[in-house]
């Protein structure tokens, strides 16, 4: 029991998988800080300060759930164009590099150009 759990840890996706998280907490905490510290004071400044924490329709409390999802979008527009928008041009710029010619192949081409000499 000890021994597959052991390979089930011992796999590379699983530990990939731990780093991935760490990381993503580790990046959560700074988005949220970029949100809470920096885009939502601004936000304050253009148009008040934006808290609806205190919004009720009736008895229903909805001021939460609109803070939740502002800063949800917020985060979202943070993410996209701080890691998707750049990740994008970099991935672009690598799928447009033709990758050089294996030996092989630049073998089968001057086995080509010689042939075609002599024809």
């Amino acid at each position: 029991m000890l021994k597959g759990f052991r390979e089930f840890i011992a796999k590379g996706n699983i530990v990939d998988l731990a780093v991935a998280v760490i990381i993503g907490v580790a990046f959560g905490a700074i988005v949220d800080s970029l949100v809470k510290d920096i885009i939502t004071p601004i936000l304050g400044m253009i148009g008040g300060q934006p808290d609806f924490s205190s919004l009720k329709i009736g008895s229903i409390g909805i001021g939460n759930f609109i803070n939740a999802v502002i800063s949800f979008l917020i985060k979202a527009a943070a993410v996209y164009f701080l890691i998707v928008v750049p990740f994008a041009k970099v991935a672009a710029r690598l799928a447009a590099t033709p990758a050089p010619p294996s030996p092989s192949e630049q073998y089968l081409k001057e086995i080509r150009d010689l042939l075609a000499k002599r024809a």
